[in-house]
């Protein structure tokens, strides 16, 4: 037989202690996941600075959502989208997306620039593309699935694209090249696609 093995009595202020020691271990535990679930939720001490330049285009949509047709591009992609005719400010994205996918140096093997318009460019500017801008890919934009998914954006944008064809963020013709160019650098070493 075995003796009954006698345990110490506890006294009401170990037991308060004891509660209180478990209540601060999960509050620790626990607590920031909550912080973080309602920081979310009810978008609170969200900060305001970000890393990247242009707007985030973060809802998954594609480039098929843009209204672009006969796309079959597998790399990183500069793309301007002219839904109505091809003033100054889309021919200053054009040579903008030019630009930023030279300054890419060692990378620009992994990127391309396009141009999605919904209107046929005048013919002098059309030959002038062809002739100043070989690989410049060409595609047609279709504007009610453009007017859809741009929502409140006007005139030309620019769109880097990823591999997959997801919209990843999206510049006016205000933007700078190098904001455009730093992005683009830091979406490629983060990538593990394209």
């Amino acid at each position: 037989m075995n003796p009954a093995i006698a345990l110490p009595e506890i006294s009401p202020s170990q037991r308060r202690r004891g509660r209180l020691q478990l209540i601060l271990i999960l509050a620790i535990v626990i607590g920031p996941m909550i912080l973080a679930t309602a920081m979310y939720q009810w978008r609170f001490w969200v900060p305001e600075t970000r890393s990247y330049h242009g707007e985030l285009i973060g809802t998954g949509q594609t480039r098929a959502d843009l209204g672009v047709v006969g796309v079959n591009e597998e790399r990183w992609q500069l793309l301007v989208t002219v839904p109505e005719v091809c003033d100054a400010a889309c021919k200053e994205l054009i040579f903008l997306a030019r630009q930023v996918h030279i300054g890419l140096n060692r990378d620009v093997a992994r990127a391309a620039h396009g141009l999605a318009s919904a209107q046929p460019l005048t013919e002098d500017y059309d030959a002038q593309l062809r002739r100043e801008y070989p690989q410049l890919a060409r595609y047609a934009l279709q504007l009610d699935a453009y007017g859809k998914t741009a929502g409140k954006a006007e005139g030309a944008q620019l769109w880097i694209v990823d591999p997959r064809g997801n919209l990843v963020l999206r510049y006016d013709a205000t933007s700078k090249g190098k904001a455009i160019l730093n992005d683009l650098r830091h979406l490629l070493k983060i990538s593990q696609i394209g």
